[in-house]
This record gives structure tokens, sequence and C-alpha cells, in this order.
């Protein structure tokens, strides 16, 4: 599969409402499927499910299975590749911006002061 398929999965799976509030409730710590349904009473177990496997299948999450209860973990590492290619650079060039106006503002003379 290809970097650019993976990041369509990954896109796909953090855009729903539901599956980043799960993102964020595992990001803490692994929780159980169960645990994880019961911070969704709006929804029934099978729909959170669905939205599990979706996080699974971008690998946004790691399941491992102990005993009859299936733990969830946080894979942050997709997070970091996306903050990598798409937000680490734009954010480096507006910081360089900001850091540019703030110098020009600096040199440039001031006026007296402003009557009211």
């Amino acid at each position: 599969m290809s970097i650019e398929d993976e990041n369509t999965k990954i896109f796909k799976a953090l855009a729903s409402p539901i599956r980043r509030q799960i993102l964020d409730d595992l990001r803490d710590q692994p929780l159980t499927t169960g645990s994880l349904c019961t911070h969704f009473p709006e929804l029934d177990r099978c729909t959170v499910m669905q939205h599990i496997k979706v996080l699974e299948r971008a690998e946004l999450i790691i399941p491992q299975k102990k005993g009859r209860e299936r733990w969830n973990h946080l894979n942050p590492i997709p997070i970091h590749a996306i903050h990598e290619r798409w937000i680490g650079p734009h954010a480096a060039k507006a910081v360089e911006r900001l850091d540019s106006l703030k110098r020009r503002l600096e040199k440039a003379p001031t006026k007296g002061p402003v009557e009211a």
C-alpha cells in the first residue's frame, strides 16, 4: 500500500468526531472495548465497534486481547507522520513569517503619541 493510500485511510478515520473522541479517550491509557462503549451512551455497542474497526484499519489503534477483554491502545505513529509532513513545515513557515513581521515592526520608526 502506498503512503498516499495510508494517509487517505488516516484522514478518513480522523474525519469522524466520534473516532477523534475515541482517540482522545485512549490518549492517556489503553481502554477495553466495553469501557469505550460506555463513553458513548447514545450509540449501541455495534456502532462503537465499527468506529474502532475503522481506526484499527488506519492503524491508529492497536488491539490486544487479554483473556476475554480486548484492550485498545493508541498508536501515535501515524498521527506523528502526518504532523511531520503537513503541520510541522507549515507551522515553521508561519513562525518565520511572524518573526519577520516582528523584526520589521521593531525597526519601523515610531511616531509621536497619538492624541485622543
